[in-house]
């Protein structure tokens, strides 16, 4: 089964972040929502979605993908996803090895496996692992609203929707405390995305958040690759530590593990090579006693991708729910968590097609 085609659609389209909220959203100044598709097909008469990171990157990806990667995938075997993904990341590793080739490297894996799971007749889960699951409870991610008001009406929005575990990216304690107030019993999730230069200030806020039932605090300090400061965080810290979204390889997630700086592994399968280096990073987690909590404030194949490998892994955790109400979603209303919760698709691979506009 040899690949014929990749063709890259970058869809945009509005949003609103919450309850009644509109305008610039969270840590990237988001005005849309930006997702970029990539399909394969093949000579066999098969085709699968992927998707690439992402957001207000999505064009700089798309041109790596057609100018690069999809060229160098005609004519090769679609069902030998480890060579196709490893000659990729070898004939283009002088690019980096963190960045819109990765990017791109990652939807091709993630369409392959739509793929194999098509030909095979099953839903993608039921190729990765036993678990089974018909259902993955998931976590509202708040985007930042930078106001105490903001964030404490939007998580009673969130717990309205059936939400019971929920994700800020506030660094502002007030806004913290409000999200506590509102909220008492829900664990927050804190991420940071990078806000402390120094680990006394990001010990200091671990401390400080304690006591609002937080259930990890996520990239503490600058940079995320400083795998060195974060594991002396980890050790000072009196709450969980969380990271990995900004990895680039499966070898990023080794040396993490073997520092022992997380307690919660974070790898985003649009950026660390796709539903292959996920499966990787999961057994590296599962020896090490680490979680394994992706990554996934995506609409489109990401989203679905990370669903069926939280699904069929033998650890139960939720998966991430960007907060936000598109105008016009990928997959329409079928990913939208009802009582806090997705339900499996049961159509052969991913599941789902994409409706492009």
């Amino acid at each position: 089964m040899r690949i014929t085609s990749v063709t890259t659609h970058h869809d945009r389209t509005g949003f609103t972040y919450g309850a009644g909220e509109s305008g610039v959203g969270g840590n990237l100044h988001l005005r849309a929502m930006d997702t970029l598709l990539v399909r394969v097909e093949t000579d066999a008469g098969h085709h699968g979605w992927g998707e690439g990171f992402g957001f207000t990157l999505a064009e700089t990806t798309k041109d790596a993908i057609d100018r690069l990667i999809g060229p160098a995938c005609i004519g090769q075997d679609a069902r030998d996803i480890a060579a196709l993904t490893r000659m990729l990341a070898r004939r283009f590793h002088n690019f980096g090895r963190n960045g819109p080739v990765t990017f791109g490297i990652s939807a091709i894996d993630i369409a392959l496996w739509d793929i194999r799971a098509k030909a095979a007749g099953v839903p993608l889960h039921a190729l990765l692992g036993d678990a089974a699951r018909p259902v993955v409870p998931a976590y509202a991610s708040l985007l930042r609203y930078g106001r105490a008001d903001d964030v404490a009406r939007n998580v009673e929005e969130a717990l309205r929707r059936g939400y019971r575990r929920i994700k800020l990216h506030e660094v502002d304690l007030g806004c913290i405390r409000a999200a506590h107030r509102a909220a008492p019993d829900v664990p927050l999730m804190l991420d940071i995305n990078c806000a402390w230069d120094t680990e006394a200030e990001a010990i200091e806020f671990c401390e400080a958040v304690a006591g609002w039932n937080a259930a990890w605090v996520e990239e503490p300090v600058w940079p995320p690759e400083d795998i060195a400061a974060i594991a002396r965080v980890r050790a000072a810290s009196p709450v969980p530590i969380a990271a990995g979204e900004c990895n680039g390889t499966v070898e990023d997630f080794c040396r993490m593990l073997e520092a022992r700086a997380v307690d919660v592994a974070q790898p985003s399968v649009t950026k660390v090579g796709g539903v292959s280096a996920l499966l990787e990073v999961a057994e590296l987690a599962r020896g090490m006693g680490v979680r394994l909590v992706p990554h996934c404030p995506y609409f489109g194949p990401g989203l679905l991708a990370t669903l069926h490998v939280l699904a069929a892994v033998e650890e139960a955790e939720p998966i991430e729910i960007y907060f936000a109400d598109l105008e016009r979603a990928p997959y329409g209303p079928h990913l939208v968590p009802q009582g806090g919760a997705i339900a499996l698709p049961t159509a052969p691979g991913l599941g789902f097609e994409p409706m492009l506009g």
